[in-house]
């Protein structure tokens, strides 16, 4: 309790206080009072929804299948390929934001190997907008969707489709009417893991969307350190 009450409830207390102080040091809603007024929040906060959404989205597209196929395999098999998951995990996300940059730039390994294959003429536009942004993002919350839904995955008793196949279920049929409603809950707690930690990314925009692709979390770090508005920024974090 005392290190939760030190570490998340004082701080989280002192920034909803700072929110409704202005600048003069008076009790004031007008930090909210702007967002509310001001056109550029409201970009702000659809930009924080849409990539969160989208990496979300792109995440379960690629995540699910590849929890199907790791629950199928014997487990050493599966115990290798989830090192291969988790590899991710073993660097710092500043490092991984920054090799995905080397990759995806203008003179970058990707467009070089494209246009040495003939797959493109010219280096196309991979970073510094949404699409890096997006690719980075994915790479890095990839396994939080895996491990969740590859748990509730291993959980599920294999007797229940052996039931299905029994009472004359073929196997795509036994696989949406018994093993997918059955995997929901982690495939849930996945992909609310990884919607609640996009909304709050900071790095990986601000070094792959290279200014174009604005989150609050981005507009947060601008309030501080460029307009030394703790009040705006507060007001933001809660």
């Amino acid at each position: 309790f005392v290190l939760v009450f030190v570490t998340m409830v004082a701080p989280m207390a002192w920034l909803f206080w700072l929110s409704f102080l202005a600048d003069d040091g008076s009790f004031s809603l007008m930090h909210y009072r702007r967002m509310l007024e001001q056109p550029s929040y409201y970009r702000i906060f659809l930009t924080t929804f849409h990539v969160s959404l989208l990496t979300t989205g792109i995440c379960i597209a690629l995540g699910y299948p590849l929890a199907y196929v790791l629950s199928q395999l014997p487990q050493r098999a599966a115990n290798l390929c989830l090192i291969a998951v988790l590899l991710p995990f073993w660097t710092s996300l500043l490092v991984r934001t920054y090799a995905w940059l080397a990759l995806l730039q203008r003179k970058g390994l990707i467009n070089n190997w494209g246009i040495e294959l003939g797959l493109w003429d010219e280096p196309l536009a991979l970073v510094h907008n949404l699409t890096g942004t997006l690719i980075g993002m994915v790479h890095i919350m990839l396994p939080f969707l895996v491990l969740p839904v590859l748990g509730a995955m291993r959980a599920i008793d294999r007797d229940y489709l052996k039931a299905a196949a029994n009472l004359g279920a073929g196997p795509v049929r036994a696989f949406w009417s018994v093993f997918f409603p059955l995997s929901m809950p982690g495939l849930l707690a996945g992909s609310l893991i990884v919607f609640i930690l996009c909304l709050g990314f900071y790095v990986t925009p601000a070094v792959l969307g290279g200014g174009k692709v604005i989150m609050v979390s981005n507009q947060i770090a601008n309030d501080i350190e460029l307009f030394f508005n703790w009040g705006a920024a507060s007001s933001l974090g809660v």
